[in-house]
């Protein structure tokens, strides 16, 4: 055993008794409305809570990414960042009351990344309940535009304008329990966009729909070749068009994702969708728009790293078993600037995308457990090989 595992089924027990301090947080950061480019008030109650929770230093940086600073002991040592994405998909328009049930929260944005926030905000009092100390300066930070077409800008701007080395990283997401996230592909995300001028409906006997060239699009894109090696896939996420039944669509517009291991295979793929879409506007004679809407590239660390490993041991400690896939988040850009990181979940939940979205209460204790013995691993030397 480690000391970073030794105590942590005690951790879950003093944990059920913070139960509404996090179910506040939680609640209060998911009733504000944050879609991306718009996060202005979640960051301003974000920044309250934290001072209100006593922190060290409270601040934003130039992005105006909101910044809690738990200073160390040891002023030798780098500092530990602890992230959530501030962002949420649901506009404005959409209702976000949240119903807390007796073992359950349903809201939109709950699980992307209300729950996340939430977590984030309440370590500072974990930490003073619990007696926890560290060497290194604990770093808070909610960062924005991370979603969609923010592409990230809220954590690539922190990481670039942070002017000392970095410890290690944890990423707390929501969900799901048990995601030990420790590399990402290489991806492209892209809309497609044909747009046809009305004019051409009363010049010609076969006007073209820009849903079906959408779907010429689509057929196209699946009759490419993808390599098994590197491992490379293509990901069709959203389609939309046309007003009403009986009328030809004038503008309809496709968002695709490119996934590979390898940065090289992902703008290849990118190339032939240029081309096929090149081809089709000259062929039916109408708008064809390919526009690049965020981009990231392939990290990892290895499996046998000692951050991976020791967060491993954590969730055996804690019961829960780990599983692993890629992550489009903000690991990507920590790992791809060599630093150290994982995404952990914090909870189990479902409808993650839908306005009813609802976590799972009991289960956040052993999330909020291994999160904080993967900050304490991180403290205890694992990154600094």
């Amino acid at each position: 055993m480690h000391a970073y595992t030794d105590k942590l089924p005690e951790f879950v027990d003093v944990l059920r008794t913070m139960m509404d301090t996090i179910i506040t947080n939680t609640v209060l950061v998911g009733q504000v409305p944050a879609p991306t480019f718009e996060e202005q008030a979640r960051v301003d109650l974000f920044l309250e809570r934290l001072s209100e929770f006593g922190v060290d230093e409270c601040t934003t940086d130039e992005f105006f990414n909101p910044i809690g600073i738990i200073q160390g002991s040891s002023r030798s040592q780098p500092p530990i960042f602890v992230v959530a994405h501030m962002d949420s998909p649901f506009g404005k328009e959409v209702d976000h009351h949240y119903t807390v049930g007796k073992n359950t929260i349903t809201g939109a944005g709950v699980l992307d990344n209300a729950l996340g926030v939430g977590v984030l905000l309440s370590l500072p009092e974990i930490f003073r309940k619990l007696d926890l100390h560290f060497e290194s300066d604990i770093i808070l930070a909610g960062v924005i535009q991370s979603i969609g077409k923010g592409n990230l800008r809220g954590i690539r701007h922190l990481l670039k304008s942070w002017s000392t080395p970095i410890r290690g990283a944890v990423c707390v997401e929501s969900g799901e329990l048990g995601r030990l996230n420790y590399y990402s592909d290489g991806m492209i995300r892209c809309e497609i966009t044909c747009h046809v001028d009305p004019a051409q409906e009363r010049s010609q006997r076969f006007f073209p729909n820009a849903i079906l060239i959408l779907n010429e699009v689509i057929n196209q894109i699946m009759a490419l070749r993808l390599p098994l090696k590197p491992r490379t896939k293509i990901i069709f996420g959203t389609i939309q068009g046309g007003l009403k039944h009986g009328q030809i669509a004038h503008e309809a517009t496709l968002g695709l994702e490119i996934r590979s291991d390898a940065d090289t295979m992902v703008k290849e793929i990118y190339g032939d969708i240029r081309d096929i879409i090149d081809g089709l506007r000259h062929e039916y004679e109408v708008e064809l728009i390919l526009e690049r809407v965020s981009n990231q590239r392939a990290a990892s660390l290895r499996y046998n790293h000692p951050l991976v490993k020791a967060v491993v041991g954590i969730m055996k400690t804690l019961e829960l078993e780990p599983f692993s896939e890629p992550s489009e988040s903000e690991l990507s850009i920590f790992l791809s600037r060599q630093i150290p990181a994982v995404t952990l979940g914090v909870s189990h939940g479902e409808g993650y995308q839908q306005t009813d979205a609802t976590m799972q209460i009991e289960p956040m204790f052993k999330g909020i457990a291994h999160i904080l013995g993967a900050i304490m691993a991180i403290d205890a030397g694992v990154c600094d090989a």
